[in-house]
């Protein structure tokens, strides 16, 4: 397996921020016959080496596809902000309680009835190493306005960002 590089502390805190009130990210594995599988999941806190954590059950398909090919792609949307971020990773499998301890709130049982001492319980590991991020400033307000202009002006809104950080695997 080839070396990736990791996120800088920057592209870390620009991660962080763009995504610390987005609750579902949607994780993509691939599947055994070649074709993409796409899921919601409830993201938990993003450690500060920029490593995230998600909650799953041992015998599910997404276990099964990170163990025959552990690239991911996680999906993160805000429509209300207008902010919209995609990044790619290696996802590993842990079974590690304390960390499950940690990482746990009670929201999951939605998810995990048993509770976090469910022996079916696992974690998944993503490592980050690349990402891009497209937001709107000022939100859906500064969106509309740029609408507006645009159709008095007939010019092109050129007002959204989109940004690349880290490297994507050669």
């Amino acid at each position: 397996m080839e070396a990736q590089r990791t996120l800088n502390s920057l592209e870390i805190d620009k991660l962080r921020d763009k995504i610390t009130d987005i609750r579902i990210a949607m994780l993509t594995t691939q599947e055994t016959d070649g074709d993409f599988h796409t899921r919601p999941m409830a993201a938990s806190e993003m450690d500060p080496d920029g490593t995230m954590w998600f909650f799953t059950y041992d015998n599910s398909n997404k276990v099964a596809e990170i163990h025959q090919n552990n690239r991911v792609a996680l999906g993160f949307s805000d429509t209300s902000s207008e902010v919209y971020v995609s990044v790619t990773g290696r996802a590993d499998v842990v079974k590690d309680q304390a960390k499950i301890n940690d990482l746990w709130n009670d929201a999951l049982k939605t998810w995990f009835p048993q509770g976090k001492d469910d022996p079916s319980i696992s974690l998944l590991k993503v490592t980050i190493h690349a990402g891009e991020f497209w937001d709107q400033p000022g939100g859906k307000a500064g969106k509309l306005l740029a609408i507006a202009k645009g159709a008095l002006t007939g010019s092109a809104d050129h007002t959204n960002r989109n940004e690349k950080f880290g490297d994507e695997p050669k």
